[in-house]
């Protein structure tokens, strides 16, 4: 039986069924395995790791402790009382700003590029080309913030260093906007957000994209890069405070597990606490060479539990409600057995936005595409439900075909 324990409970012969985590950060070859030896119960406390899952039916139990679905149904009641947010208005159409958030996407991974590769050659980063870049994201997120957002959650795993920091850019910009933060801030954010892993370009490429856990000494130098970039960016003397905060800062914890400098929330940052948040969900709902990403629904409910050590709870769950449990381009499978995309948030329900269906699982036969409005009833373009998240890998599917309903 899977159960979730406190890591204080943990002892010799537990069996660990999942470290419940940032993949990326922590420190075993594996994520499933027996607990052999007091250094390996040190190093999930070191890691800053609270709480984790156990297999009682594999090593030893803790009689008291919930299993994993009661501890995920309990998570479900919390999120789903969380769900009640209006987004971010949107000016225009999903299908117009498409067209225009492609040319931004593709500007912003062409620029991400060149900074990362005048940073390896010790050039100064030359912020009149970035500017322009993250002013053009964050009109599009005024525009339409579900086109880029949603357009960015396709990523192909040879660019995602470079995407990841198109990624972090806008949904840190969206984020910004979702709680109402001044222009010049949000602006300062984005810089922030687009040029935060810049340290990673002094990174071995076989260590960045390693098919496997890192070594300790791996680690030591992937960890080396919010101080790397930091100083990178001082060079160029244009920079502004908040860009370099968020640089040496979105790897920090507010239970002082992160690093560079173990700081603890009063420490970090309004800013880079919510950059923290913003490149850990990109982090994990993104495909690498060695693991497939989260969904985004699981991705967030991983980061509203992680809220209770890692992250600001307040932070976290306004995080949620500026993407929303679907985010646009998710694909989800409705109760009726059809699949489908969310093209936007609902204004108030986040359980419930519109869907555009183009496939029937259970006649396994496409069907003409219409836009659905999960919070209406049957018979008023609604009187469905999302039951659960799909891989577009499963079915073979690019969701992007699927954004935009011909009228």
């Amino acid at each position: 039986m899977l159960k979730k324990v406190d890591a204080s409970q943990l002892k010799l012969g537990m069996y660990i069924h999942d470290l419940s985590c940032d993949w990326m950060t922590h420190p075993f070859v594996r994520n499933r395995f027996m607990l052999s030896s007091p250094d390996e119960i040190r190093k999930i406390v070191d890691a800053g790791i609270r709480t984790v899952v156990i297999d009682s039916a594999r090593g030893h139990d803790v009689e008291d402790a919930p299993t994993l679905a009661e501890a995920q149904a309990a998570t479900e009641r919390e999120i789903v009382d969380l769900a009640v947010q209006a987004p971010i208005p949107a000016r225009v159409s999903l299908g117009e700003e498409l067209q225009r958030a492609v040319k931004i996407r593709h500007q912003a991974s062409t620029l991400v590029r060149s900074v990362m590769r005048d940073a390896r050659l010790g050039k100064a980063i030359e912020l009149d080309q970035v500017q322009p870049v993250v002013q053009n994201i964050t009109e599009s997120i005024l525009r339409n913030p579900g086109a880029l957002i949603g357009l960015l959650r396709i990523k192909n795993k040879d660019d995602y260093t470079f995407l990841h920091s198109v990624s972090v850019c806008t949904l840190l910009v969206a984020f910004c906007r979702s709680r109402n933060l001044p222009a010049d801030m949000t602006h300062q954010a984005g810089l922030g957000g687009l040029l935060h892993d810049t340290g990673k370009a002094l990174v071995p490429d076989d260590i960045l994209n390693k098919p496997g856990a890192l070594s300790d000494e791996e680690f030591a130098i992937v960890k080396k890069h919010p101080e790397d970039g930091y100083r990178i960016l001082k060079q160029s003397p244009e920079i502004g405070p908040i860009p370099l905060d968020i640089t040496l800062h979105h790897h920090e914890r507010c239970d002082g597990s992160g690093y560079p400098g173990s700081q603890a929330s009063g420490q970090i940052s309004e800013l880079a606490q919510m950059a923290a948040i913003v490149d850990v969900y990109d982090a994990i709902t993104s495909d690498r060479c060695y693991r497939k990403g989260l969904p985004a629904a699981a991705a967030l409910r991983k980061i509203y539990e992680w809220s209770k050590f890692h992250f600001n709870p307040q932070y976290a769950q306004e995080f949620m409600r500026c993407v929303g449990i679907y985010p646009v381009g998710t694909m989800v499978l409705l109760e009726s057995g059809r699949l489908g995309v969310v093209v936007e948030s609902h204004e108030t329900n986040l359980l419930a936005p519109k869907v555009n269906v183009f496939f029937h699982t259970k006649k396994n036969v496409y069907i003409k595409p219409e836009t659905v409005d999960l919070s209406r009833g049957l018979g008023f373009g609604g009187g469905d439900k999302i039951v659960g998240q799909e891989s577009p890998d499963k079915w073979n599917v690019d969701p992007m075909r699927f954004l935009t309903v011909a009228a």
